[in-house]
């Protein structure tokens, strides 16, 4: 269990910021970058839907319109290796200023100079995703930030993203979209949802830990109708 920062690191300032304060936000973005750091800027989609964000449209907009005097340049998935080779050898010794990116910036990616993180129609990722996304910034003794941008006006989407801006512990950042969302099926498709048991939840591991020791103990030699069931069970479940 890592529990604890880096040596000299600082947490990073996550901020809900409200559609009419986005131009303040490009302001204190254009001080930071005048200091010399740099900026990710992570939408959940390549182009297209014209009601979401996505990394074509928000380039163009804002290296042709909001930054036109910086250097911004954009990455997704779907470019060839050697594209997004030179793409992120600019951005890692600093001749890009701005990166607009998907989700493939997500792990892997170390850019000490990078202090801000803005993450546009927030909503659409799990929590667990947008804290990887926090951790591409904050990784030097700079003051890093995070911005969530969304579009949603949906309650419990902006209580989700409210909880996320307050805590940057991953543990309970993890725990608290467990309990939200659900695990879904531990032994099926659903990747989230609640659980079809009867009394206890993921939580409860003394339970669980009582309940898997008590099963290795069942002798099935003498329990046939047991074995029967499992065996139903295991015909409707695929184990990778």
């Amino acid at each position: 269990i890592i529990n604890e920062m880096p040596v000299g690191r600082k947490p990073v300032d996550t901020r809900l910021v409200a559609g009419e304060n986005r131009d303040q936000a490009y302001n204190f973005i254009r001080s930071q970058i005048k200091q010399g750091r740099q900026v990710f800027v992570v939408c959940p989609l390549v182009e297209g839907q014209s009601d979401k964000k996505s990394v074509i449209s928000e380039y163009e907009k804002l290296s042709g319109e909001v930054f036109k005097d910086l250097q911004v340049d954009y990455l997704h998935g779907k470019m060839k290796s050697e594209d997004k080779s030179k793409i992120m050898e600019n951005f890692s010794t600093g001749k890009t200023n701005i990166l607009v990116a998907t989700s493939v910036i997500e792990v892997g990616v170390d850019i000490p100079n990078a202090s801000v993180m803005i993450i546009e129609d927030a909503e659409k990722f799990g929590l667990a995703q947008l804290h990887q996304f926090r951790g591409r910034v904050g990784r030097s003794s700079h003051q890093s930030y995070c911005f969530l941008f969304t579009q949603s006006d949906n309650e419990k989407s902006l209580e989700r993203l409210d909880f996320f801006s307050k805590n940057t512990d991953g543990f309970v950042v993890a725990e608290y979209d467990l309990e939200s969302r659900g695990p879904g099926d531990v032994y099926g498709k659903s990747q989230s949802g609640l659980p079809s048991f009867k009394i206890a939840t993921l939580q409860d591991k003394e339970l669980i830990k009582l309940s898997r020791d008590l099963a290795r103990k069942i002798d099935f030699t003498k329990n046939p109708s047991l074995k029967e069931k499992v065996k139903d069970w295991e015909d409707g479940v695929h184990l990778e």
